[in-house]
């Protein structure tokens, strides 16, 4: 099982492998009990583990990143059910969150989860982070490869682009219709 398929469904305590999506719902199973059944998204709603962020006195963080932390602080896990004990853990743990905006139940759902990764034998990795590595040293071989003259121009008319898309000149449509109204009144100067 791999964690970039692992949901959090709304009205569904625990933690689901995403087996396959519908148009109006999904199947899911459980990694409680192992069981399957479909989840309506009439009723339910459904967080990916890896969309999920947590706030913090910085920025946001992925929750992967904190389960990663949680991972290797040796510090056991508090019962779900005392709140102080809870906040009190990830006080210790990850003191950068942000306990204003993250309430003691959403740090519960944490401690849940994480404890239903680890007994699963869950590695918490974000696929998002292997396919940059990956498309990184590819793009690294290329350019060294390739002839640089070529590639350098590409990249300017690129940059140039996007520069002039943010500074609001018009578009390429746009021009077009301006540039043939001005070649009308040339030829019109022209028989005059």
């Amino acid at each position: 099982m791999e964690y970039n398929k692992l949901v959090a469904v709304s009205g569904l305590s625990g933690l689901f492998e995403l087996i396959s999506s519908k148009n109006d719902g999904a199947i899911v199973r459980s990694l409680n009990d192992k069981t399957t059944k479909f989840a309506s998204s009439r009723i339910h709603q459904f967080s990916h583990l890896e969309s999920i962020e947590i706030y913090t006195v910085r920025d946001n963080v992925n929750l992967a990143d904190v389960f990663n932390i949680m991972k290797a602080d040796a510090t056991p896990l508090p019962d779900a059910k005392d709140d102080k004990a809870v906040k009190a853990y990830f006080e210790k743990v990850y003191a950068d969150m942000d306990f204003d905006r993250v309430y003691v139940s959403d740090m519960k759902k944490i401690v849940k989860w994480f404890d239903q990764l680890q007994k699963n034998n869950i590695e918490v990795k974000l696929t998002q982070a292997e396919e940059e590595e990956e498309t990184a040293a590819p793009e690294v071989a290329e350019e060294t490869e390739a002839a640089p003259a070529k590639k350098k121009p590409a990249a300017k008319d690129k940059e140039e682009k996007a520069v002039t898309a943010e500074e609001g000149e018009t578009s390429k449509k746009e021009k077009a219709p301006a540039k043939k109204a001005a070649a009308k009144k040339a030829a019109k100067k022209k028989e005059d």
